[in-house]
């Protein structure tokens, strides 16, 4: 990403049209082999249909805690909301077009999956390290989109000091919603938090639990996580339009420094580039805690 914010602003003087499209591209292809490789776990694929349900519904409620809590504090810094000299968003929000952008993204993940499933790609043409390869193509491409607009880089005096809370109230509105749904299942409500606790790093949370818990958690926790993810991706739009800008930052949780990034500043713009990293290298380093921390109880 550095890389790229390097060469963007080596290259602000060039016009070039093409890299929001081609940002977009190589979300697609990410969550392609997002889902090809989830596809590809038979132990998740195989416990589905038991844990799938609830790993949703937790994933479901801990996202809509959080971007509630963050329209709050949108609302809270209702100067900063209001500001009209913010620069044009990437997008209009019409809901057509939206949808179509979400039914897009989400048909590249599901085409993987069933592709991952059923081992549609021979072994010997399958490079497990491809979906981090095109992570990294990715980043550099969204920092290239920012060098190459330093003057998005002044925006960043703008943001109220209240916003730097962010991060602790995705925490706070995530364990809400986990409460609110924990209430109702089989499981602990301190299990239920521990999952919610991934904040969208399902390899480590998944990790984490499958040994202080067992695997079916660990599975719960897998799943529940990687939802939270996807419904960053796919909706991010939708949460600005309905939620503000500062919601998708709040549901992408850890990931908003990276898979999610490029989807945050496209749908609340390159202005919110420094919360979205500061808030997922918050969260991202306090999940081995609070995981842990919920486990133990």
């Amino acid at each position: 990403m550095f890389a790229g914010l390097l060469s963007g602003y080596l290259f602000r003087k060039m016009i070039i049209r093409f890299l929001s499209r081609f940002i977009f591209i190589l979300i697609w292809v990410l969550l392609f082999f997002l889902g090809y490789e989830i596809g590809c776990n038979k132990e998740v694929v195989n416990h589905f249909h038991e844990l799938g349900f609830e790993a949703f519904l937790i994933a479901f409620f801990a996202t809509l805690g959080s971007v509630t809590a963050a329209k709050i504090l949108w609302k809270v810094n209702s100067n900063f909301s209001e500001n009209k000299n913010q620069p044009k968003n990437l997008f209009s929000f019409s809901g057509l077009k939206n949808l179509k952008g979400s039914l897009t993204i989400l048909s590249f993940f599901c085409t993987g999956l069933i592709m991952g499933i059923f081992q549609l790609i021979p072994e010997k043409f399958f490079i497990p390290e491809i979906s981090f390869y095109v992570l990294c193509a990715l980043m550099f491409s969204v920092g290239f989109s920012l060098g190459h607009q330093p003057e998005t880089v002044k925006n960043f005096r703008n943001i109220p000091k209240r916003t730097l809370l962010l991060p602790f109230v995705t925490i706070v509105g995530t364990w809400l919603g986990a409460v609110l749904i924990g209430c109702f299942f089989r499981h602990s409500l301190s299990e239920s938090l521990a999952v919610s606790s991934g904040f969208g790093y399902y390899s480590l949370s998944g990790i984490l639990i499958t040994q202080y818990k067992g695997a079916e958690l660990g599975a719960i926790a897998l799943l529940a996580n990687i939802f939270r993810e996807i419904f960053t991706l796919v909706f991010a739009p939708q949460m600005v339009r309905y939620f503000g800008k500062l919601a998708p930052i709040a549901a992408g949780g850890a990931t908003t420094m990276d898979t999610t990034f490029p989807i945050i500043i496209q749908a609340s713009g390159k202005e919110f580039s420094i919360i979205s990293i500061y808030s997922g290298f918050i969260l991202d380093f306090s999940v081995p805690f609070l995981v842990t921390l919920w486990c133990s109880i």
